[in-house]
């Protein structure tokens, strides 16, 4: 196990239940002024259930706090201690597992989406850089939408041992690569799988790309060329790793309820 985080402040009412939820929250606080709705009513309910009592407070005091777009709730959370490099051969994955890994995200907006987009597929852990990667700060919390709170994290100093690590334990390594002849439209890949997305800007280091088993590419019919590196993975996630093997298609009662998972992630129960 790596270092216990600090505690820390975040806002939103989608992380705030979440962090309750995961069992983080130390402290929630909720503004006078804040008005009701379906968000707010669901830290309410967390709560609750948590047995965390809720404290109102003046608007300036979460003000205060300096956390941004906080929608007058907030909590004093402490994050879940990150795990290292020697956890990625003890870890007890399923054996149809997905990790996720993060080659150099530094933008913390760009961590949170793709943590949140990986909690959401099911990913049974997110591997990223100990150095030149975004940490997990409330910015990041904020933008998981809790998710970071959730998902196992290992944070390691060398991405390409860490997936050798993993290939070891039976993954198929497969990296997100614009210049790759295969794309996401193949047939979908064995589990337990490694998805592996670069940085914003340059992609996969140069280690990384080689200690991919196969690369694949996001066909683009727009005008713009590329994808941000959150954006790309929840493509790859839902479009490809999750896709079922070739065969009869699956009933159109679990159709429905897995797009109505994935659209509940981003409704307007965030507010």
């Amino acid at each position: 196990m790596g270092e216990r985080a600090p505690q820390a402040s975040i806002g939103g009412r989608r992380a705030v239940a979440e962090a309750i939820r995961a069992g983080r929250a130390r402290a929630v606080m909720v503004a006078r002024e804040a008005k009701r709705s379906p968000g707010l009513d669901q830290v309410l309910e967390a709560a609750r259930a948590a047995g965390i009592s809720v404290e109102e407070v003046p608007r300036s005091r979460i003000d205060a706090l300096g956390v941004e777009n906080h929608q007058e709730v907030a909590a004093v959370v402490r994050p879940p201690p990150d795990l290292d490099e020697r956890a990625l051969s003890h870890f007890e994955f399923a054996a149809d597992a997905i990790v996720v890994l993060l080659d150099g995200v530094t933008d913390p907006q760009n961590l949170g989406a793709a943590a949140r987009a990986a909690e959401a597929a099911g990913a049974a852990m997110l591997v990223t850089r100990t150095r030149r990667a975004a940490p997990v700060s409330p910015t990041a919390i904020r933008a998981s939408a809790g998710a970071l709170l959730h998902l196992p994290h290992a944070r390691v100093a060398n991405l390409p041992r860490a997936i050798d690590r993993l290939k070891e334990r039976g993954f198929l390594a497969v990296g997100l690569d614009e210049t790759a002849t295969r794309t996401i439209h193949d047939p979908a890949p064995p589990r337990p799988l490694l998805l592996i997305a670069g940085s914003e800007g340059a992609g996969m280091s140069r280690l990384v790309r080689e200690a991919c088993d196969e690369v694949v590419s996001i066909p683009m019919a727009g005008r713009v060329g590329s994808l941000n590196a959150a954006a790309a993975l929840a493509v790859a996630l839902f479009a490809f790793a999750l896709r079922p093997p070739e065969g009869p298609p699956a009933p159109a009662e679990k159709v429905r309820s897995t797009h109505a998972g994935v659209a509940q992630s981003g409704s307007a129960s965030d507010l």
